[in-house]
């Protein structure tokens, strides 16, 4: 009788909790899909100390000891604030001095300092049960200053006349000697075979998912062209991503051309910091440069978006200058960086507005002791981008934009989400009308508590320097149903201990 009762009293729950998720169709999952967290090794963790050899953590020009061991044991942290794969600085063994990885030294080994191969290995390989991707750093410019091959006869042809860039002349931006580098001669066929072959044995050895490929401009397009080619025949789906350092799409744009999948976005990143940095600023040119990245590239989605990286001052140290509290700027830039297209990526310690100037200072050691309201708002943000296909694939439209008060839309299939984020340092209220919102629904806040319901219009009222996101749902109301069933819960209960309390007296007699 007992059994029979939990059944009944069960039912409604599974009715009416137990419901299907009304989501978008199960797609292939693509590289416009994932968010990317970007660490400096030497900077992040320090997960074994017993390879800090002549480590300085007070010398931000000296390795501070950082290894592999310490992202390890850091995944688990990247994965909560909703990251789906990680950057990784050049893990190539290093000359002395070249704690950032850029230096290389032996092409076939781990820099000391981070670990060995094998750890290299479990890295990717602990990623990837998290279903978390890894890019690499992948370096085809340049060798260190002392490599051997500099005092080789027989590789005299492997590098460029030593000289140094000259303006924009793409010759001397191709053969010149980048920052002082011995510049790589890749029409040598032997240096192209080289490189392309040691390229093939890190990702044999690792089975990394992709490269960050730096200094793309410096090395003649028809390298890459054939680099591509044959990295992505050697791996089904290995992401190339480039660093075109240019602040014109169209000149970055020519490399598609090469067979680079994607490129990091540094005109967005000027834009970015510009209307974020500090209130009342509109958010116009921003949007603008995505409609010049919608005319010029051939998917946009693709493109690398960011605030930070090891080579700009921080956004935090832009924020101080302009006088502004870095965490209530980052908030507002973060929800625009998450929600608008493009694959977002985090340099470590942004999640920590951790503060920095020109290189080296913007590479200082990530302290893990974090303001956790911040955090959450970081990780509610992933969890968004990780839960709606519109924030990854959709259209992008702005619907309002005035002194810093900015509305956007998304659209994908049929689901429909809104941004707006008030950067001004008064309340704002904006109304949508019909003709930008299908009527007869409502908004809910999916970042902050909020519920906007069609009043011949959708009535938006934002604090100041805050931000929401919402989805464009039907209209909620009374679920008679559901209160029905509660209400039979209820009685069924009532029922089951009348019946137990009537049966427990007859066995007393």
């Amino acid at each position: 009788m007992c059994k029979k009762v939990i059944s009944l009293l069960l039912i409604p729950f599974l009715i009416f909790y137990v419901q299907p998720i009304s989501a978008a169709e199960k797609e292939e999952k693509g590289w416009q899909d994932e968010s990317i967290y970007f660490i400096m090794v030497d900077r992040f963790n320090n997960g074994e100390p017993k390879n800090d050899f002549n480590v300085d953590p007070e010398n931000l020009k000296e390795y501070n000891g950082g290894d592999l061991e310490g992202i390890i044991k850091r995944l688990d942290y990247i994965q909560k604030m909703g990251f789906t794969a990680i950057w990784l600085t050049p893990v190539i063994d290093n000359e002395q001095g070249g704690y950032h990885g850029y230096w290389t030294n032996d092409y076939f080994k781990v820099e000391e300092h981070f670990g060995s191969m094998k750890d290299m290995k479990r890295l990717v390989k602990e990623a990837h049960k998290r279903d978390m991707k890894v890019l690499l750093d992948f370096v085809g410019n340049h060798t260190g200053y002392k490599h051997p091959w500099l005092k080789d006869p027989a590789k005299m042809d492997w590098f460029h006349e030593n000289v140094p860039i000259l303006g924009e002349d793409q010759t001397s931006v191709e053969n010149g000697w980048l920052a002082g580098l011995p510049d790589l001669n890749v029409e040598n066929p032997d240096v192209k075979k080289f490189l392309i072959d040691n390229a093939k044995w890190w990702i044999k050895q690792t089975d990394v998912d992709g490269f960050r490929l730096d200094a793309v401009k410096h090395v003649p397009k028809a390298f890459w062209n054939d680099f591509s080619k044959e990295v992505k025949a050697f791996k089904k789906d290995f992401f190339l991503i480039g660093e075109v350092y240019h602040n014109d799409p169209t000149y970055i744009a020519e490399y598609e051309a090469t067979g680079i999948d994607a490129f990091l976005n540094f005109p967005y990143q000027r834009e970015i910091t510009t209307a974020f940095s500090k209130p009342n600023v509109s958010a116009e040119r921003l949007f603008n440069q995505w409609k010049r990245d919608e005319r010029f590239y051939q998917n946009p989605y693709l493109l690398g978006t960011y605030l930070d990286n090891h080579d700009l001052k921080r956004f935090t140290r832009v924020a101080k200058e302009n006088k502004q509290h870095p965490p209530t700027r980052l908030r507002l830039a973060l929800t625009y960086l998450f929600t608008s297209p493009g694959i977002p990526i985090m340099y470590y310690g942004t999640e920590i507005a951790l503060d920095g100037g020109e290189d080296p200072d913007n590479r200082r050691l990530m302290d893990f002791k974090t303001d956790e309201d911040f955090l959450k708002y970081i990780s509610k943000l992933g969890e968004l981008r990780n839960d709606l296909p519109a924030l990854r694939r959709g259209t992008f439209e702005m619907l309002y934009d005035e002194n810093g008060m900015s509305v956007f839309k998304r659209v994908y299939k049929d689901e429909v989400i809104i941004t707006a984020i008030n950067n001004t340092d008064k309340t704002q209220t904006v109304e949508l009308t019909h003709e930008q919102l299908e009527g007869n629904k409502e908004l809910r806040g999916l970042l902050q508590d909020d519920l906007v319901r069609d009043d011949n219009g959708y009535k938006l009222v934002i604090d100041r320097e805050q931000a929401n996101v919402y989805a464009l749902a039907e209209k909620s109301g009374l679920n008679i149903g559901f209160i029905g069933s509660i209400a039979a819960v209820i009685i069924l209960f009532i029922t089951f201990l009348l019946l137990a309390k009537r049966r427990g007296t007859k066995r007393a007699s």
